[in-house]
């Protein structure tokens, strides 16, 4: 089901579908919402003051996604000072280390995840979890 919403950014008007977007950053210090276009390594980023209600929607989407995340796909993740809501099911690929990292790379952008047991253990059971229901393959 698609979720549209329409805004203003470095004067242009964007028309986005939010089902399409499968990560989001926000930084919860400086009230920066960041995601990626679909398709794209290109971040918008909103905040409450330049971008009120886009900025509203997006986490009035993100509520709702993560409260009717039936299919367990969705997670958050607290990494590098910010908050990641990711959608697993559009990652393709994860690689684990012989010291236990697993790493993967948000969809449509360039930035890797990389979360260890001891840094994010819920985080990190999350996503072995959700692998193995998956894939069926075990990094572990």
């Amino acid at each position: 089901m698609a979720y549209w919403i329409k805004f203003a950014y470095d004067k242009n008007t964007y028309i986005i579908d939010l089902e399409t977007v499968g990560a989001f950053s926000s930084e919860l210090e400086n009230k920066r919402l960041t995601f990626w276009l679909p398709n794209s390594n290109q971040p918008i980023i909103l905040n409450p003051l330049g971008h009120a209600d886009a900025y509203k929607q997006v986490l009035d989407y993100l509520k709702k996604t993560l409260d009717r995340n039936s299919k367990g796909s969705w997670i958050k993740i607290n990494y590098d000072r910010k908050e990641f809501a990711i959608d697993l099911s559009r990652i393709s690929s994860f690689v684990c280390e012989p010291n236990g990292r697993l790493s993967f790379w948000l969809p449509d952008s360039a930035i890797t995840i990389i979360i260890t047991r001891q840094a994010n253990p819920d985080a990190y059971q999350k996503v072995h979890d959700y692998i193995k229901n998956t894939t069926g393959q075990s990094l572990l």
